[in-house]
């Protein structure tokens, strides 16, 4: 079960420069959940994703990670929150001149004082839990787009987050990876506790693994709709949500 706010993102207003993408954006995440970021084509969900991880600072308004807003979060404050959450990136970037093994090892490397031995170990521990120890002295590039998504979040998982960040994570992939992929998430999320905020906008993932889901609209910049995917999906009365969960545009009197 789902448990208190374990992020809190108030009045945030996001964008560049001059360029407002988003507005007055207020929702929680609690601890333990499923949730996940939807929106069309350049609705800012991904751009919401950056401001919830500290890569971009906001306009204005305040995200709040275990506590600590991370806005205004500094020093030793600022790396503790960064203890907290891991990030897989749709792309993987995973570093093609290192070993599976050794793009793990590399994060317990700069963040921790274990042992080579030790990181090692750890490092094939995160291989065992996204089923990828047979590949751990493979290259990137030997790997297949599933097997690279799996490495990514190993790597995401290095450091034991509270938080997992999932940025288009069946992005590319063929429907039964994606089903496999979605297996993986909720494995984790039972056998380790892992809070996941994953943006997507694929509708077998949403319905398989997401407790909760916000939508955003890049017409309004806000969110217009939250809740659980089913209900969004049978009861939502925003023409916007309607066309997307049923996949199907709706006609517009003239």
């Amino acid at each position: 079960m789902a448990g208190e706010p374990i992020i809190q993102v108030r009045n945030l207003t996001a964008g560049y420069g001059s360029t407002v993408i988003l507005q007055d954006i207020n929702f929680d995440v609690r601890a333990g959940e499923v949730f996940t970021i939807l929106g069309g084509s350049g609705s800012g969900k991904s751009t919401l994703l950056k401001h919830m991880i500290g890569l971009k600072k906001p306009l204005g308004g305040s995200v709040l990670i275990d506590g600590t807003n991370i806005v205004t979060a500094e020093g030793q404050e600022w790396l503790d929150v960064l203890r907290k959450i891991g990030v897989a990136y749709q792309s993987g970037a995973l570093f093609g001149s290192l070993t599976i093994l050794s793009n793990i090892a590399l994060v317990l490397e700069e963040f921790t004082d274990l042992p080579r031995k030790a990181i090692e170990v750890v490092a094939q521990m995160k291989l065992k839990a996204v089923g990828l120890q047979a590949a751990a002295y493979k290259m990137p590039a030997e790997l297949s787009g599933g097997m690279r998504k799996r490495a990514a979040i190993a790597r995401a998982l290095a450091l034991d987050p509270k938080i997992l960040f999932l940025d288009e994570p069946s992005a590319g992939l063929d429907p039964i990876t994606s089903a496999q992929l979605d297996d993986l998430v909720l494995e984790l999320s039972r056998s380790l506790g892992v809070t996941f905020v994953i943006v997507t906008h694929e509708l077998p993932s949403i319905f398989a693994v997401a407790d909760r889901v916000i939508m955003v609209d890049k017409e309004t910049r806000t969110i217009i709709a939250s809740g659980r995917p089913q209900e969004l999906r049978d009861q939502s009365e925003h023409p916007m949500v309607r066309q997307f969960f049923r996949r199907r545009a709706e006609k517009v009197d003239a």
